[in-house]
């Protein structure tokens, strides 16, 4: 409520009349009379920000929750692999191959190693063709790799086999004519069976398929490759060339550093140097890496729907000014200022987005939790998050009742009346 108080009457200038008073509990009242004057004008002005926060919190919870699985899947796979590569020619040029026939069997007695092995991609010339038997497809030898690897690299792999087996030990030392196919390879031979005993030919040898690899949990690229013995590929095609040959090792939770330190001794403790152990990278770094990643993407996301909720409020606000012209020019007819009336329609916007902002953060806490219990996840929430967007919401209220309130405070009284 305006008001005015009039005083003494002065001699040389007339009655003077008191500045009218705007409290806050005035301004308070006034501004929820308003909202609960068109109830549902107002539950859908709020809906843009509850959209807004909602999303906001929602976005920013899964991506904390997102963060911390990743780094479990990360510590069970990525921190269990150590590879070893062969430097032997950059230190000695007459050094021939760094790794010894029982490379397997050395890096195997460490503690903390599961499997390991050694393998090199086999060179073929441009006008050798891999093939299948009986089905009879081809492929180019340059499109499609054939690898020499030791029974440890398959088993470290972990893969998952669609149809039959890997070849094993017994296998490997006899030097037996047998391939494991991934399955973009045997896609493009045509093979789909192996109750056909099909064989893959590169160029004119032929090897038995023993089995297609579906799926792998590392070194993805056996599903576009034809593995074939190490034995085996050096009595076909001779030894590595150059360091072309490396070892994939598979090691227990916590033991990859200390594997990766061992390996180059273990395997040429005469010349350890020949030998590079590559081992996984800081899981920190990883961390860091990941959720900045996802929270810039799903933050310019959040951002975008706050600002759609922005105009909805700037919006309905403006349409709101417009109607209530009469009602305007009538308080200024009475006393208010134009201050008055820009905090009035202020505090309206305002409200409405701090109420926005409560409820979508509610909503969004509840999303996130019930995402990650359906996933069988743990919930992370940060506290600073749901304590920001009821004022994020807020904020956006203000803002997006600035120009709607200016609007309102340039309706002349006089004008207003007469319509």
């Amino acid at each position: 409520m305006i008001r005015g108080v009039p005083r003494l009457r002065s001699r040389r200038t007339g009655p003077v009349v008191r500045p009218s008073v705007f409290s806050f509990g005035d301004l308070l009242g006034e501004s929820l009379a308003g909202m609960l004057q068109r109830p549902a004008r107002s539950a859908l002005t709020a809906l843009g920000t509850v959209l807004g926060v909602g999303t906001f919190v929602a976005i920013l919870g899964l991506t904390a929750t997102a963060s911390s699985q990743i780094d479990a899947r990360f510590d069970s796979l990525s921190a269990t692999e150590v590879s070893v590569e062969d430097t032997a020619s950059e230190q000695n040029e007459f050094a021939g191959p760094a790794f010894p026939p029982d490379a397997d069997a050395r890096v195997e007695q460490l503690n903390g190693v599961r499997s390991a092995g050694v393998y090199w991609p086999v060179r073929l010339a441009d006008t050798v063709t891999v093939r299948s038997a009986p089905v009879g497809g081809a492929v180019g030898g340059g499109r499609t790799e054939v690898v020499a690897a030791s029974p440890g690299v398959l088993e470290a792999a972990e893969p998952t086999l669609s149809q039959g087996r890997i070849y094993d030990d017994l296998m490997s030392r006899d030097g037996a004519f047998v391939a494991v196919i991934g399955s973009g390879v045997a896609a493009r031979l045509g093979i789909t069976t192996l109750e056909t005993r099909p064989a893959v030919f590169v160029g004119d040898q032929p090897f038995t398929v023993t089995g297609i690899i579906e799926n792998t949990e590392r070194k993805a690229d056996l599903l576009l490759s034809v593995v074939v013995p190490r034995t085996t590929a050096e009595k076909v095609w001779g030894p590595p060339e150059g360091s072309s040959a490396a070892m994939l090792i598979s090691t227990d939770l916590g033991a990859a550093q200390q594997v990766a330190r061992l390996a180059p001794t273990a395997l040429r403790p005469d010349h350890p140097e020949y030998l590079k152990a590559v081992p996984p990278p800081d899981p920190r770094v990883l961390r860091s890496g990941v959720s900045g990643d996802l929270s810039q993407l799903f933050l310019l996301l959040a951002g975008i729907c706050l600002v759609i909720g922005a105009v909805g409020i700037a919006n309905t606000t403006l349409v709101s000014v417009l109607e209530r012209t009469g009602e305007i020019g009538l308080r200024r007819a009475l006393g208010a200022r134009a201050r008055h009336i820009t905090l009035q329609f202020l505090a309206e916007s305002g409200v409405l987005g701090a109420l926005g902002g409560l409820i979508g953060t509610s909503l969004g806490v509840v999303t996130v939790v019930g995402v990650a219990l359906a996933r069988d996840w743990t919930p992370v929430v940060h506290p600073a998050t749901a304590a920001a967007a009821p004022a994020i919401g807020l904020l956006t209220g203000v803002l997006a009742g600035l120009y709607p309130a200016w609007r309102a405070s340039r309706v002349e009284p006089a004008e207003a009346l007469r319509r």
